[in-house]
Formats: structure tokens, C-alpha cells, sequence
């Protein structure tokens, strides 16, 4: 069986590390989080991760700091910087210190994931087979581009395929219309928010044929993947 690949993700704001922990499980991942530079240093000598999401903003000590220690401690873990700044001196910085590529918040989970392939693939850890997401029984294979609910194969529109695809990787997050509309469709619809409505049915009727439905709505918010509440 082959080991699964570890990523640790360094960011003191813990509602965003959870957010990028859970999309990476999502894209298949073994996930640990860090909230502080000490504290990442530890979890990579105890969590042995393949890879290190590291934000330069950190309460005690930024994430040059940090990645110059690890390198001291002996560590070998490609490194994706993140952070909010965006100037090119802190850019050239991180990639001198040993970092691989550097991500400026706000970021796409979309584009973060891509660039956590890229860098594992360079570095030897990820291996060529399908990046697969997956929620219950239903899973999307984004190298075959199918999708499959309790073993078979349903059929999509592109549209329908990455609509699915952001409820997929945010599965338990509530997520707004707005911000569906924003990453789907960009915010091309002609106007007509009534689109997204007509294309959650659409997925309704292919996704949720099998029971239990897994696309909910929350009223006056948006929707949500998940499984029915008892």
C-alpha cells in the first residue's frame, strides 16, 4: 500500500488553516495543521509531512525563520509560502531561503491545490494516479473527469462538472450564491442569478437519484454538500 502524502499547513488565522487542511483531504491528503513557528517546527519532526504550506506571518517568529530551522533540523519538505504580502523582495526572499513557490492571499483553493501537485511532483512525492475528491459515496476522478455515486457513472454538463466540483472540495461549508456564482460561472450568467438555481436542480436530478441526497439548501444562505441531519 502506498504512503499516503503529508501536508502541513502553517497559518496562525486557524479558521483558514482548517479551510485549506480540509480542501487538501478532500484532493486526497494527509493533513496537520500548525498555528505558530515553534509549534511547525515540532509537527514536522512528529508529523514527518511531504510537503510544508507555511504562512510568513506568524506570531512568534515569520516563516524565514521557520524555514531556515527546519533546514538546520535536517528537513528535506518542499515548502509553499503563503501570505498576504505581495511585494517582490518577500517574494524573492522565500524563494532563496529553500522555498519552492509562494501564494498571495486571497488565493483559489483551486490554484493552491494545482501548485501542491506541481511541487510534489517535482519533488518525487506524488506519484502519477487519478487525484480523486470524494464525499460519502460519491467521487469525482478530475484526471478521467468522471464522476461516480455508489460505484456508477453519472454524467455531466462541463458546467454541472465544476459546479459539483466546488461543492466537492468545500463539502460541509455553507456555501453563499454569490461566492458559487463568483467561482462557476465568474460572474457570466447574463444577469440571470436564476441560473444557479436551475443547475442545483440539474445536479439534484443526477446526483441525488440515490439516496441519502447529499445537496442541501440553506435558506436565506446558499447551499451546502453534506449528509442529511438525523
Amino acid at each position: 500500500m502506498d504512503e499516503p502524502t503529508r501536508i502541513l499547513v502553517v497559518d496562525d488565522e486557524s479558521n483558514l488553516a482548517d479551510l485549506v487542511a480540509t480542501a487538501l483531504r478532500y484532493a486526497g491528503f494527509t493533513t496537520a495543521t500548525a498555528g505558530s513557528g515553534s509549534a511547525a517546527v515540532t509537527q514536522v519532526a512528529e508529523f514527518r509531512p511531504h510537503l510544508v504550506i507555511l504562512d510568513v506571518m506568524l506570531p512568534d517568529f515569520d516563516g524565514f525563520e521557520v524555514s531556515r530551522r527546519l533546514a538546520e533540523g535536517g528537513s528535506h519538505a518542499p515548502i509553499l509560502f503563503l501570505t498576504a504580502r505581495d511585494a517582490t523582495e518577500d517574494k524573492v526572499r522565500g524563494l532563496t531561503v529553500g522555498g519552492d513557490d509562494y501564494v498571495t492571499k486571497p488565493f483559489s483553493l483551486d490554484e493552491l491545490i494545482a501548485r501542491v501537485r506541481v511541487i510534489l511532483r517535482r519533488s518525487g512525492h506524488q506519484t502519477e494516479s487519478h487525484n480523486l475528491i470524494s464525499f460519502a459515496d460519491l467521487e469525482m476522478d478530475e484526471d478521467l473527469r468522471e464522476v461516480r455515486r455508489g460505484g456508477e457513472l453519472v454524467e455531466l454538463t462541463a458546467t454541472e462538472y465544476r459546479l459539483l466540483r466546488y461543492l466537492l472540495i468545500n463539502a460541509r461549508r455553507v456555501l453563499t450564491r454569490a461566492q458559487i456564482l463568483d467561482h462557476v460561472w465568474k460572474y457570466d450568467f447574463g444577469g440571470d442569478a436564476g441560473i444557479l438555481e436551475t443547475y442545483i436542480s440539474y445536479l439534484r436530478k443526477k446526483v441525488d437519484r440515490q439516496d441519502p441526497p447529499l445537496i442541501h439548501t440553506i435558506r436565506g444562505m446558499g447551499y451546502v454538500l453534506r449528509l442529511p441531519r438525523a
